[in-house]
């Protein structure tokens, strides 16, 4: 997945997103610890696990993105190591006592194949007793808040028209993203096209325990609630 000029924009699309609730629900159970955050984006999650006192290693696949958050880093004084990874891949990483997947990073993965993959791939990058968190999209956004389209957005800097449909998949979308970014006065437009997919809860749970987790908790929308029909986003807590 490639990010191309919206990565330049994505830190100011992404503003409610409460990253705080997510370091604290990672901090909750593990307060500290060699943690690799997994498709970090832009790093803004990153840099805050490192202020929180964690020994981070932050990996994307884009390369955008990982430009954005070195500098986030450089400008933070953070010395947080770089690594260009696809989640289904990370090259034999080993040794962290956590691992996380954050905002819905999971969802970009193109494949049931892929998705257990990557929960085999963050079982060998954790410890013997490592935890591993992430989030994804519910079955009922993807399936009915998504269809819900054209969503507009209309700031100062930054304008967008989100347009969905369906994707091939089961429990698939597609997001064409047309962008109005403000350059010295006048607003350059570009073009994004992103798929997600998503899966049931218990598929998810049935491959995190054929990976080898036993799995701790499993939230909904940023609470300690478990998930109802109508729940967005799902957060799953696993253990090695």
């Amino acid at each position: 997945m490639k990010y191309g000029k919206f990565a330049a924009v994505y830190d100011g699309l992404m503003e409610d997103i409460p990253y705080e609730k997510y370091v604290e629900w990672v901090a909750s159970h593990v307060p500290s610890g060699k943690l690799l955050d997994v498709a970090c984006g832009t790093g803004t999650l990153s840099q805050l696990f490192a202020e929180m006192g964690y020994e981070v290693t932050a990996s994307d696949l884009s390369e955008d993105m990982l430009t954005v958050a070195n500098q986030r880093f450089q400008e933070a004084n953070q010395s947080i190591p770089v690594l260009q990874l696809s989640m289904d891949n990370l090259e034999g990483l080993a040794g962290f006592d956590i691992v996380t997947i954050a905002i819905d990073s999971l969802n970009y993965l193109q494949s049931g194949k892929q998705v257990r993959q990557t929960f085999r791939e963050a079982y060998e990058a954790l410890n013997s007793g490592g935890h591993f968190f992430f989030d994804v999209h519910s079955v009922f956004k993807v399936d009915t808040v998504y269809m819900d389209s054209p969503f507009v957005y209309d700031a100062e800097e930054i304008a967008y028209i989100w347009h969905t449909e369906p994707g091939e998949a089961e429990h698939s979308v597609i997001h064409d993203m047309t962008f109005f970014v403000r350059q010295n006065g006048l607003f350059e437009r570009f073009e994004e096209t992103h798929e997600q997919m998503t899966f049931p809860v218990d598929v998810y749970i049935k491959w995190l325990e054929e990976a080898g987790f036993s799995i701790e908790s499993i939230t909904a929308d940023f609470s300690d609630q478990a998930p109802d029909e109508e729940s967005e986003r799902i957060f799953f807590y696993a253990k090695k």
